[in-house]
């Protein structure tokens, strides 16, 4: 008989583990577009059955008075800040976009994905507004739909824009960068949680 060919064989630690050649951190981009998608969808959905089934200027109760269905055309920016600057808006909020798809190119922290996601959505959602609602290409007012006591009246894309960016403002002060899979340390190195760090070269 015959011996079988072995098989190369593999590097192998001190530890006489295989050794891994470490990869790339998986990119982001997936996940960013992933979450703009379904907030984007919520936002086109809940907005068509706003102005399909309410009325400018007559509230629809939820919670008594503190709570309403409120249809609402805003020209300003989200929560009715703004008005009267709405080619602006539209052109600062296009901005907004192409630097999120820009940057998603580079995205490695999931958290940052899902915050850039929920502020592309967001943006992406109101900017369909501001191109393809009266008064014109530009010059389209978002619908709003939601009241809240003395909150302006919102819709889903505004509060997933300031939610993102809270997110965002969150893991910039603990350190998190948007290229990186842990936390920054000051020294320039990464801290990544779960990570097995190397055995001391002096131990046996």
């Amino acid at each position: 008989m015959t011996d079988e060919p072995s098989s190369p064989a593999e590097p192998a630690t001190g530890d006489g583990v295989a050794a891994a050649a470490p990869g790339k951190p998986p990119r982001r981009l997936r996940l960013l577009l992933a979450v703009a998608g379904i907030v984007l969808l919520a936002d086109v959905v809940t907005k068509v059955l706003a102005v399909k089934l309410l009325t400018p200027g007559e509230p629809v109760p939820i919670i008594g008075d503190t709570v309403t269905w409120t249809l609402v055309r805003n020209s300003g920016a989200a929560f009715s800040m703004a008005t009267g600057y709405t080619w602006v808006l539209t052109l600062v909020a296009t901005g907004v976009v192409v630097g999120i798809i820009w940057m998603g190119r580079r995205l490695v922290s999931p958290w940052w994905a899902l915050g850039l996601g929920m502020i592309l959505g967001g943006a992406l959602g109101n900017l369909m507004d501001r191109f393809f609602r009266s008064p014109g290409p530009l010059r389209g007012h978002v619908v709003d739909f939601l009241s809240i006591g003395w909150w302006p009246v919102f819709n889903v894309a505004d509060p997933a824009v300031v939610g993102g960016a809270i997110l965002l403002v969150a893991l910039s002060l603990f350190g998190f960068d948007f290229d990186s899979v842990g936390r920054r340390q000051p020294d320039g190195g990464e801290d990544t949680v779960g990570r097995r760090k190397p055995d001391d070269e002096s131990a046996g």
